[in-house]
């Protein structure tokens, strides 16, 4: 008879007094989600988008665009994209706990990383308006490709960080990016990212599957349109309010359990 194990993804603790002496594996760092998540969502942003390139509600707006034949015609819809997005800036507003926790990681030397489908101009707007001290490096932005639900823009983090596992088949998503402006190739494809040390935090599927799908532990931070994703297989811990993240890496990070194996019972 087979049986299937679980496991949960977990961290040290990292309170002061604590974890040094624990065989849990350190927390390297934690990835974060921009809209909705270092912001409070902007979900109107997205019906503008779809209404002005003709998109089916629900429809992928950025595979929309890189579908569409010709430059012109792609350069015309990223284009109108970025418009309703510089428009948005003016009515950001910071997450609630998002001071306290950025402060909290800042102390205990915890790297912030930001991978987000957005282009750069809001980001930047954002981390000077709300988070002019502290840093986050490398952020991956739209011009980034594959975005996410693909994990490549985290394992690129992943190996800045030099966190790097096993040669990837794939080059672990090889090409040219540009990252904190500046633009980066992919000689190095041998090196393949490792992100089973890092947390993703965000809130939506595509920054769960992205994070499961590099091995990340994923944190969902939870709202009115996107509670359903509580249940959902590639979310391994739930929060209302950023700072509620404190005390769970405080105290040692410990997610779902999820199937690990497959193992013969006799």
């Amino acid at each position: 008879m087979s049986k299937i194990s679980t496991t949960a993804r977990r961290f040290a603790p990292l309170r002061e007094g604590h974890g040094q002496e624990s065989d849990l594996p350190k927390l390297q760092g934690i990835i974060f989600d921009v809209d909705g998540t270092l912001c409070k969502p902007q979900n109107y942003m997205f019906r503008e988008m779809r209404s002005a390139l003709s998109i089916p509600p629900g429809g992928d707006i950025l595979e929309h665009v890189y579908s569409l034949p010709t430059a012109p015609q792609r350069e015309a819809a990223m284009s109108t994209i970025r418009g309703i997005e510089r428009r948005g800036m003016a009515a950001q507003e910071p997450q609630p706990g998002l001071g306290e926790l950025m402060a909290y990681l800042d102390a205990r030397g915890v790297r912030k990383g930001i991978c987000t489908r957005n282009f750069a101009q809001p980001v930047a707007h954002l981390l000077g308006a709300f988070l002019a001290d502290s840093v986050f490096d490398p952020v991956v932005t739209r011009d980034f490709r594959p975005p996410k639900p693909d994990p490549a823009g985290l394992l690129f983090i992943a190996r800045s960080w030099g966190l790097v596992g096993a040669a990837a088949e794939d080059g672990g998503g090889g090409g040219v990016h540009v990252v904190n402006g500046q633009h980066h190739g992919s000689d190095d494809r041998g090196l393949a990212g490792n992100a089973s040390h890092l947390i993703m935090v965000g809130d939506s599927i595509d920054d769960m599957t992205a994070g499961r799908k590099a091995g990340a532990a994923t944190v969902l931070l939870a709202n009115d349109a996107n509670r359903e994703l509580a249940e959902h297989e590639h979310t391994d811990l739930v929060i209302e309010r950023l700072d509620e993240l404190i005390d769970v890496l405080d105290k040692g990070f410990v997610g779902r359990e999820v199937p690990a194996a497959v193992t013969e019972c006799r």
